[in-house]
């Protein structure tokens, strides 16, 4: 460390040096003035509703994933995409080579004249490169250890803020699902995303967990394909086909991702088990909440769930954690233990509580709006939300207030 000269030790740096657009003194709401927001397409209309609408100019963008997942596909489409539409690009890359490149480059498809590619771990020759080439996008990828990764974070914010350039940087995820690295990384950041699937299954999500410039939790659903990557317009209508019809243990429900509404299906499977301690097992859903839901359905209902395995499965590769699936679950498993298949145009979304309450959702009408243009004629969702849609027509919406009305219906089932 540097001590400052003792004349200099009660002298800060002028906010305007420190960040351009702030003001030295305290101003009134009324006086402030907003510049009209400008964006870039992504060239993904997915992409850009997570991002609140296209890429803002001067932000740090960090994009996490599994290894392998795709990130690094996504972020060479897109800045294929924005250099096709005119605009400058730089794509860095401290992990893989020219060569290594350019075979997922031509897997994509052909690039415009206007990106740039580039392999370099130095971060200074990276910061001249880029003050040379002035980029309106620039892609870096490269390996280090915590402290190198915060401090490159750092020199790469003043970057984006002093040049007026988009920067995305790629971060791997830990065993525990969050960016590796210090937590201040995702603090320094502009917008964190979180691109998400099982390597198993076609389907890719990108969610967005911080945005500075638009709402949070909103995803884009993308299918894996040997050309790339391709958006899927319509998540609910792929994420529920190839079901199969009248099979005991699965439901579909409704889940509200950001403003989005989409549709998914809860499977479920109930078997005796010859072990003294059974199995549980929760793909796409907490597994503790599992525990807790077949807990409440042995204590309120009397199902002898402690002599089962159960298993949980999110069809499609999706993870949840909204507390409206509850009522799926809880459906799904009912059906699956009395081996009672639930009717096929039934939706089912709800709140379960720990004394066998169904308690109330949100955006109820975004969620029926959602699978009344699928099809489905029958909503299975908390009495307080039926009571307030009763003028709804096109689907049959059956209101439950308990654990006891849930399983009458899937008793009355075919």
């Amino acid at each position: 460390l540097v001590e400052a000269p003792k004349e200099d030790k009660r002298s800060l740096p002028s906010a305007k040096k420190i960040l351009p657009g702030t003001s030295s003194k305290p101003v009134k709401i009324s006086e402030i003035t907003q510049e009209k927001e400008t964006r870039i397409s992504s060239g993904f209309a997915e992409l850009d509703n997570v991002l609140g609408g296209g890429i803002v100019p001067a932000s740090l963008i960090l994009v996490g994933g599994d290894p392998g997942i795709g990130k690094s596909t996504l972020l060479l489409q897109t800045a294929k995409n924005v250099a096709a539409a005119g605009h400058k690009v730089l794509y860095i890359s401290g992990e893989e080579s020219l060569s290594q490149i350019k075979l997922r480059a031509d897997r994509v498809g052909d690039f415009s004249d206007d990106i740039r590619f580039l392999c370099e771990t130095s971060l200074d020759v990276i910061s001249e490169v880029l003050k040379e080439e002035k980029p309106e996008m620039d892609v870096p990828a490269a390996p280090g250890s915590i402290s190198q990764v915060r401090e490159s974070t750092h020199v790469l914010l003043g970057l984006a803020k002093g040049l007026g350039i988009t920067i995305f940087i790629v971060g791997h995820v830990t065993k525990e699902g969050t960016v590796a690295g210090p937590r201040m990384l995702e603090h320094m950041v502009d917008t964190v995303l979180y691109f998400e699937g099982d390597h198993q299954d076609t389907y890719r999500v990108i969610r967005g967990v911080k945005n500075r410039f638009g709402a949070t939790d909103e995803i884009g659903v993308f299918e894996m394909r040997g050309s790339g990557l391709h958006e899927v317009k319509n998540p609910s209508e792929h994420l529920t086909e190839g079901r199969a019809a009248g099979s005991p243990g699965s439901v579909i429900t409704c889940v509200m991702e950001g403003t989005r509404p989409v549709l998914l299906e809860v499977q479920a499977l109930v078997a005796r088990t010859h072990y003294p301690n059974p199995r549980r097992t929760a793909v796409g859903v907490d597994f503790n909440r599992v525990n807790l839901l077949a807990a409440v359905l042995e204590k309120r209902l009397g199902l002898r769930l402690s002599e089962c395995d159960v298993y949980i499965n999110i069809a499609g590769g999706m993870r949840l954690s909204e507390p409206s699936i509850d009522l799926a679950i809880i459906m799904a498993m009912i059906s699956s233990y009395t081996d009672k298949p639930l009717p096929e145009r039934l939706v089912v979304f709800g709140e379960v509580g720990l004394t066998g309450e169904i308690r109330s959702v949100t955006q109820d009408r975004k969620r029926i709006a959602e699978a009344e243009k699928l099809g489905y004629e029958m909503c299975v969702m908390p009495k307080t939300n039926a009571e307030k849609l009763k003028n709804v027509s096109g689907i049959r919406l059956i209101g439950v207030s308990s654990l006891r009305e849930v399983k009458g219906i899937v008793s009355e089932s075919d």
